[in-house]
């Protein structure tokens, strides 16, 4: 069966169709370089011209995983930026870790380039579905934090798009201006090929990867060191255990917002906290028991300085913050157990 994808802020005509199964990836290669197609006009001929081909010899299929192993931290890179989940990441690189298997490589010229556009494609699609999900999620929505320990760019040439602030303010674009911005920003793809991924014309991916960047710019503000920012993390905690709201207020900016991401657990309020005043009150009015028999331990989650609280060895709150130029804007407690696994195994 085969889906039409439209973006919304496609223009008529700019479609692209993918099945369940297979995905034409033929415009994947840089330049004029194709695979092999069919030469009927309809978009599933063109996708038959990926399907298996033949049973691929043990040989082969040790080349294709040396192939993708080489490419497979920045296709969870992209996957990871366009949908801010780990585990639907994990599921993208999965799918095209299948479909790579069972395509005709021979006719691939540049795997790295069909490797990126079939995740790039699939988490197009998999981001409009996932955006009418987050619709019935309870409380603020913060995407799942992922250890960058190892890897602090997370598959990129550049830590670009991946902070907690930044992939809440890319929220805010359509799918396709996030991928051409993520490529852009993040992998410093060309133009030419990021027009062939997102299949539109290269002057129109220019236009969107600024439309993009003026969607961001009111939003982003100073870049701040890591040492800065676990400064400012050091000091939050110890007046938040202290319950010091003299001390809160004047690390918070004025605009200060605290959002507990919880998805309906007990103790994570369920709307954002705004306001230097309300914010210290807030964290103030638990801090005699919130903070009671909680372990905290450093992790670098999202390329940024964090703590993970744990109780009895499980890590029930990761915590991290936001810096500006006035003091720290956003304090991010995330809560809900489905998003922390992975920063349990981190901190183990």
């Amino acid at each position: 069966m085969s889906h039409v994808i439209r973006d919304t802020d496609a223009r008529p005509g700019l479609l692209w169709s993918h099945s369940d199964h297979r995905t034409d990836l033929s415009r994947a290669q840089k330049g004029p370089a194709v695979t092999k197609r069919t030469a009927g006009p309809d978009a599933d001929d063109a996708a038959d011209a990926a399907a298996p081909v033949s049973p691929a010899s043990a040989d082969d299929l040790a080349q294709a995983t040396e192939v993708f192993s080489a490419v497979r931290r920045r296709l969870f890179g992209i996957a990871y930026r366009m949908l801010g989940t780990v585990s639907e990441a994990e599921d993208i690189v999965q799918d095209v870790w299948l479909r790579w298997q069972t395509c005709d490589r021979s006719a691939v010229l540049d795997p790295p380039a069909f490797l990126a556009t079939a995740t790039t494609r699939l988490a197009i699609n998999v981001l409009q579905s996932a955006r009418s999900r987050r619709e019935t999620y309870i409380g603020p929505w913060l995407p799942e934090p992922v250890n960058t320990d190892d890897d602090p760019a997370l598959g990129a040439e550049r830590g670009e798009a991946l902070g907690f602030a930044m992939l809440l303010l890319l929220e805010k674009l359509t799918p396709t201006e996030r991928a051409a911005y993520v490529l852009r920003e993040a992998f410093d793809y060309p133009y030419p090929q990021i027009a062939q991924i997102v299949q539109l014309k290269e002057p129109a991916t220019r236009q969107l990867v600024s439309r993009a960047r003026k969607h961001l710019a009111g939003e982003k503000r100073i870049a701040v060191e890591s040492a800065e920012q676990r400064r400012l993390l050091t000091a939050f905690l110890q007046a938040a255990q202290q319950g010091d709201v003299t001390a809160l207020e004047a690390l918070f900016a004025s605009d200060v917002v605290s959002y507990s991401d919880g998805n309906g657990v007990k103790l994570a309020a369920r709307i954002p906290i705004l306001g230097r005043h309300r914010v210290a009150q807030f964290i103030a009015a638990f801090s005699s028991h919130f903070w009671q028999g909680k372990t905290i331990e450093w992790v670098e989650l999202n390329g940024q300085p964090a703590v993970a609280l744990a109780e009895d060895g499980v890590v029930t709150t990761a915590l991290t913050l936001t810096p500006g130029d006035e003091g720290i804007r956003q304090v991010m407690w995330m809560m809900s157990p489905a998003k922390l696994t992975r920063v349990t195994a981190a901190s183990a």
